[in-house]
């Protein structure tokens, strides 16, 4: 069967379908598709997962070993099957429908994917995971639907958006719906929960673009350490909290280490980001630290983050902002002062 994207929650709650198809080229709108469905699964009760990149040369007799596997504590399964190309081929196609044949029980399969043309919605591996399970077809947001699908995520973050405030952050994204979601985020970070106005929004966006700790860390991912002192130097004149700046460290470390722990496992760079569904803009800056940073100096900047909170919570006497200093200048590549973890 195909279900609309508005109506895959209420679906998922009337019971699980053994397959879930998620197609479409919008990143955000897949993304967060296929995390409601993994999310559903797990609070029913399927705690293993298995992920497989179906790219070019994947093995598809894998799927099936996969499928007839029996876990030794016969644990509920999700097999998490992404198409990148969105083609699987010959082979992919019959391991497809005969999968769909005789779905294993206790196994839930997800298949991401990009949009589907007519061809293949027709092809006969489309049939079989539709006539098997729920097919989500993913349309991009344009035109007159920006407006009021940013206002939902406003609403939905906690922000009570006055007249126009809508239509503005619509006008600053350009279309771009990862962008928008991450212009919420800082929104809510500046501004807190509650009332906005266009006044308001305009001050917010003012202040993001002249002390942005978003674009302090990608500062220092592209090997900017004066910059990246500059910026350090606003943010604290501006009165802006340090766990703020530490939450936005934290935060890209948190996302950059695992990006780097999938290069150290054969996969490209842009394979990885495009899993972690990066937007094309920050691609290039991801990418200048990938070139950079290794997992274990991430790791040792991630606990370098643990020793900063303790320094704002007061467990240990010193100054905040010279320790995140400090931890900037080293994931931008500079050398720094020798402070202990």
């Amino acid at each position: 069967m195909r279900a609309r994207l508005q109506d895959l929650d209420k679906q998922l709650a009337g019971g699980l379908a053994p397959v879930y198809v998620v197609s479409g080229d919008e990143p955000l709108q897949v993304g967060e598709a296929a995390d409601a469905v993994r999310a559903a699964a797990r609070a029913a009760g399927y705690t293993n997962r298995e992920r497989f990149e179906a790219g070019t040369g994947f093995d598809w007799d894998r799927l099936a070993a996969e499928a007839n596997s029996l876990s030794l504590f016969a644990e509920q399964k999700i097999i998490d099957l992404r198409i990148p190309g969105g083609k699987p081929g010959k082979d992919g196609g019959a391991a497809l429908a005969g999968y769909c044949a005789a779905p294993p029980p206790d196994t839930l399969l997800l298949v991401t994917l990009p949009r589907l043309d007519r061809a293949q919605l027709n092809s006969k591996w489309v049939k079989a995971l539709e006539n098997a399970g729920v097919l989500v077809q993913i349309w991009p947001i344009e035109g007159r639907q920006l407006v009021p699908w940013i206002e939902q995520r406003l609403r939905r973050a906690g922000l009570r958006p006055g007249p126009q405030v809508a239509a503005l952050l619509a006008e600053r994204v350009e279309g771009n719906l990862l962008a928008a979601n991450q212009e919420i985020e800082k929104l809510l970070l500046l501004h807190g929960p509650g009332d906005i106005d266009a006044e308001g929004l305009a001050a917010a966006v003012a202040d993001s673009a002249r002390y942005d700790v978003f674009e302090l860390v990608d500062s220092a991912l592209r090997g900017e350490p004066a910059r990246c002192v500059r910026i350090l130097a606003g943010l604290r004149g501006e009165g802006v909290a340090p766990p703020v700046v530490l939450w936005a460290l934290a935060r890209e470390l948190r996302g950059l280490l695992g990006l780097a722990q999938e290069l150290a496992r054969g996969i490209s760079a842009d394979q990885a980001m495009t899993r972690a569904r990066v937007w094309d803009k920050r691609k290039p800056v991801l990418g200048a630290g990938l070139k950079r940073l290794r997992p274990a100096e991430l790791r040792q900047l991630l606990a370098r983050c643990q020793s900063i909170d303790g320094v704002i919570k007061g467990i240990r006497r010193d100054d905040p902002w010279r320790w995140l200093e400090q931890a900037v200048l080293q994931l931008a590549g500079a050398r720094a002062l020798t402070l202990p973890l």
